[in-house]
């Protein structure tokens, strides 16, 4: 999440024409489409924005690409979601495995309107590098609250057409940005619950020696089961969590 004054023109130019399109999706992305056409706010969370307006609005990209690298090489894992580690030392979710996203700046435009996706691809080119060139937004799930942060998200789905190379950008918002296969993510032997402290439990994923948990965890659980590729699993079996996290 970067502020307005750190953000440079080159970023903003290239996301000023964002646009939604399922012009030319591969077919095993129809199920997520379908999905992103048809849910309700209340089957994605329980937390929804508050009715008086209150909140930073805010976006994230839920990219999906089909293994490919920047140079060109597959990498043979099939389905990808593009994620990042957040820095340990951030006041908002410190080391957490989240989509690139953060809080709309004045000039992404109106929050009701394509503000939410420019600001899901300047972020996310702020954030892991990403060319924003190769990126087909398609669809947008209904805003969403975080109450811990206070932020009214809006998760923008997004194609990654034409790939290219990603990492950290600046080391004091991000640890590292990695890809996970949708294969893992839908295999039973990685989802786990997360236990709260508190008495809240959720869904969490043990991928790419991460623990993707909360607002992250909760969004790839529901979009998994929407979109039908989610495979019976023990929920049963859990991971603590403790009072920082």
């Amino acid at each position: 999440m970067t502020r307005a004054s750190d953000t440079q023109g080159p970023a903003r130019d290239r996301t000023r024409g964002a646009i939604l399109s399922k012009d030319g999706l591969p077919d095993w992305l129809d199920p997520v489409v379908r999905a992103v056409e048809t849910v309700r706010p209340t089957q994605l969370s329980r937390f929804l924005p508050p009715a008086d307006g209150a909140g930073r609005q805010s976006a994230v990209l839920i990219l999906f690409g089909d293994g490919t690298r920047g140079d060109g090489e597959r990498s043979g894992r099939g389905p990808e979601l593009l994620l990042m580690e957040r820095a340990g030392s951030l006041r908002s979710h410190p080391g957490q495995p989240a989509f690139p996203g953060g809080a709309l700046d004045p000039e992404d435009g109106d929050p009701r309107g394509d503000g939410p996706l420019r600001a899901a691809l300047r972020e996310a080119e702020e954030e892991t590098g990403l060319d924003p060139a190769g990126v087909q937004l398609f669809g947008a799930l209904p805003k969403l609250y975080i109450p811990v942060s206070g932020f009214v998200v809006t998760p923008v789905l997004a194609w990654w057409r034409e790939p290219s190379p990603v990492g950290v950008v600046d080391p004091g918002e991000t640890a590292r940005v990695f890809t996970v296969p949708v294969a893992d993510l839908t295999d039973p032997a990685n989802r786990v619950t997360t236990l709260h402290p508190s008495g809240h439990r959720g869904p969490a994923f043990l991928v790419e020696s991460a623990l993707v948990w909360g607002f992250t965890a909760g969004i790839i659980d529901r979009l998994l089961h929407f979109a039908g590729w989610e495979r019976p699993w023990d929920r049963e079996k859990q991971v603590p969590l403790d009072w920082r996290a």
